[in-house]
């Protein structure tokens, strides 16, 4: 059994009886308890015609998504069954096309920038198996968003087994071991028709899947981030800290200049003091020196990243001293070493900040703290490390 309780801020926004502060996930190892119809997928269906080796982190459409509606008063979802991958139809006055009201949108629909979304993958381990990592933190996040979005919210059972159904039917979108993950995206959205500013009367809740490999185009080569003093990716009292597309559209200006500029990504800084770091647009961020690995508190502006609490853990199990605190920007210079951690990213270390026009530079030796993190990430996840928290969800 998985359980977490929501982080402080949460229970502040919502009061102590929230449903979601106490949530409970089975830990998934029978076969798919939902509506998986006969013939969707099997065992000896041929792979598909990709190179493994220059996957990168763009769409590519797989065979099946996941799709279920909610529309009674209670806010329930209806038991849901996979379709073939396709376009979905919406209604011109569909809540999230006018209010912003979903939870996790459509990467590939560029004229639609609000709602929130969630990310998690399926791994091929080494023996052959197939797994999840952590699909119950990624349901538990989806419900925190829902309350602040006025959403109801598939529970974490039915999110879970959603997730675990998309990924089977898609597994020969699996890359092989080492080669890359199969993302699943999860959608959850009011899809049902609203004129006047109010929630809307019916959701749809959608998993669909897509192979990817490194999230930047460096792959796995130090990233070079720029601190920006004018834009800000979230604010206080806002909706920063769940995963909402609010927090990434308004970023997007600052990741182009910042990149036809040289540079990976954007670190934003608070945007009330504007001293303090937060997070960089896509991944949380992580500062060592000697034995202490200090990464921003999450405090209603920063995302608290699945990825992000797992390597805090193994940082503890590795004998490192972890803090969550306020870290202001000055404290870049004297770092040892700076890493980037997501669902999407792994583990990235950082090469280079620029700060008020100075560049400051990191060593990147082989006995990096993050890549020893990474490592043990990685090795839970393909099978070859104890899962000694009940963190994989074996599918396969």
């Amino acid at each position: 059994m998985i359980q977490r309780a929501a982080p402080a801020y949460i229970r502040k926004l919502f009061g102590s009886s929230s449903p979601h502060l106490q949530v409970e996930c089975r830990n998934y190892t029978a076969q798919v308890a939902t509506s998986l119809r006969p013939g969707v997928y099997s065992d000896d269906e041929e792979c598909p015609v990709v190179d493994w080796d220059k996957l990168g982190f763009g769409f590519m459409p797989t065979d099946y998504m996941y799709i279920t509606k909610s529309c009674d008063v209670a806010g329930n979802f209806e038991q849901g069954q996979l379709n073939r991958y396709v376009n979905i139809q919406l209604s011109p006055s569909a809540g999230v096309l006018n209010y912003g009201q979903v939870l996790i949108i459509y990467r590939t629909v560029r004229t639609q920038k609000e709602g929130l979304f969630e990310g998690t993958k399926a791994y091929r381990q080494d023996n052959g198996g197939l797994s999840l990592f952590r699909p119950c933190e990624n349901a538990i996040r989806m419900q925190i968003g829902a309350e602040r979005m006025c959403m109801p919210y598939p529970s974490a059972d039915q999110f879970v087994d959603a997730v675990k159904q998309t990924a089977l039917a898609n597994k020969r979108w699996i890359p092989p071991s080492g080669k890359g993950s199969l993302y699943i995206r999860p959608l959850l959205f009011g899809s049902g028709s609203i004129l006047g500013l109010a929630p809307a009367a019916e959701y749809t809740f959608l998993v669909y899947a897509c192979p990817v490999g490194n999230y930047f185009k460096e792959g796995t080569a130090p990233l070079n981030l720029y601190v920006d003093e004018d834009f800000h990716r979230a604010s206080r009292g806002g909706a920063g800290g769940v995963k909402s597309i609010t927090n990434y559209a308004p970023v997007l200006r600052a990741i182009r200049n910042a990149r036809e500029r040289g540079f990976s990504d954007v670190l934003y800084l608070d945007s009330v003091n504007k001293r303090y770091i937060e997070e960089v647009s896509s991944c949380n961020i992580f500062l060592v020196k000697g034995r202490v690995i200090s990464t921003p508190i999450a405090c209603g502006t920063i995302l608290e990243g699945v990825t992000r609490k797992s390597i805090m853990d193994i940082a503890i199990d590795l004998g490192y001293q972890v803090e969550e605190r306020l870290i202001e920007a000055d404290e870049l210079i004297s770092a040892d070493e700076v890493f980037c951690t997501g669902t999407a990213v792994g583990v990235a270390p950082v090469g280079s900040i620029t700060y008020k026009g100075q560049r400051i530079e990191y060593k990147i030796k082989s006995e990096l703290v993050c890549k020893k993190l990474y490592s043990t990430l990685v090795g839970i996840q393909k099978g070859h490390i104890e899962d000694k928290r009940d963190w994989i969800v074996d599918i396969e």
